[in-house]
């Protein structure tokens, strides 16, 4: 039997409802953020759905990798050391391969995709 035939496909994830949902919760949350690590059958990606609240930081921290970052709602600033990269709606932009943080200018939602090594390695 094939082994892939034994693993169900996880439901498509309503992005809207679940955006509105983790904005609420970050609202209610001292560190104005809440997030869901999306189920995903693929092997080497992992993704995030964030969401911050006006002002709030993912504070400085190592990259996570090759990774992007899509704004669905709101904007919110990468920053790199000295540079900052400003991502609007339906906007993504690649990860600083280097220390970073991120800051929401105002309510935001963003999907963090980041480049895993392969399971079986």
């Amino acid at each position: 039997m094939d082994p892939a035939a034994t693993h169900e496909t996880p439901a498509p994830v309503d992005l809207e409802g679940l955006a509105d949902e983790l904005l609420a919760r970050a609202r209610s949350e001292h560190s104005g953020r809440a997030a869901r690590t999306l189920p995903h059958p693929v092997d080497g990606l992992r993704q995030t759905l964030i969401a911050l609240e006006d002002g709030a930081d993912l504070a400085d921290h190592e990259s996570p990798g090759p990774a992007s970052l899509m704004v669905l709602r709101g904007r919110a600033r990468l920053i790199a050391g000295e540079e900052s990269i400003e991502v609007g709606p339906h906007q993504i932009s690649p990860i600083p391969n280097r220390r970073h943080s991120l800051h929401a200018d105002e309510d935001s939602v963003v999907l963090l995709s980041v480049a895993t090594a392969h399971r079986g390695q």
